[in-house]
């Protein structure tokens, strides 16, 4: 006699499960999607501070140049080195052009020159105070940039550090693709620290570096700075 045999049903998972997972994999792909989103705002801001940091660094080198306590020499000094380019420039045109000036005419030029060095170092103070509103403009655009670029840190940087410390800060440079900066990195986390949410295992001279010069530090010391978190 022939044995029947009665097939199974598969398993089966209930439309109830299958809007779960739908929906846990939509979460996660927006999770995904926002994490690299504040990332490269992150780095948006980096940029700008940087930028509002090489601007600063420029007006406070242009304002010790003009305005310093040897800017009378150097106003002097620049100005003998005008007369003599305009000098040079006429003699270069009337040989090019064919054209002949005659000493009442090298005088008035000459002399209206003076009168543009006498009107700007009458007005030195003026320019003195633009030249310091425009480092005030950039010292707010520098503070502005950072407070933003820590405000997207505490949402993508710093969880993941806390997560996984200990970790040097070579690590972490790596672990954000090498899009920040190490000397940018290092100063955000110098914030936490402050806060008391990490400790540096091994100090360094980079703290008291202009930034410039604390990046070629880093460089050499990343792999030994070593962070640890006090949350876990």
């Amino acid at each position: 006699m022939t044995k029947s045999y009665k097939a199974s049903k598969p398993n089966s998972i209930s439309g109830i499960e299958l809007d779960n997972i739908a929906s846990t994999a939509v979460e996660h792909d927006d999770d995904s999607k926002q994490a690299s989103k504040v990332c490269e705002q992150l780095k948006s801001r980096e940029q700008q501070w940087w930028q509002a940091h090489q601007r600063l660094i420029e007006l406070k080198e242009r304002q010790v140049f003009w305005f310093g306590d040897n800017s009378v020499m150097m106003w002097l000094l620049w100005q003998l080195v005008s007369y003599v380019v305009v000098a040079l420039v006429l003699m270069l045109a009337s040989k090019m052009l064919s054209v002949s000036l005659s000493l009442q005419q090298y005088v008035l030029i000459f002399a209206l020159q003076t009168l543009v060095f006498i009107a700007a170092f009458v007005f030195k103070g003026n320019l003195a105070n633009l030249i310091q509103n425009k480092i005030h403009r950039a010292q707010l655009k520098r503070e502005q940039s950072f407070n933003e670029m820590m405000i997207l840190a505490s949402y993508s940087l710093f969880p993941d550090v806390h997560a996984e410390a200990p970790l040097s800060l070579q690590r972490i440079y790596e672990n954000n693709h090498r899009q920040l900066r190490l000397v940018s990195l290092h100063t955000l986390l110098n914030h936490e620290i402050d806060a008391g949410r990490l400790i540096l295992q091994q100090q360094t001279q980079a703290d008291v570096l202009p930034l410039e010069l604390a990046e070629d530090e880093l460089n050499d010391v990343a792999d030994d700075i070593i962070y640890r978190s006090t949350l876990s």
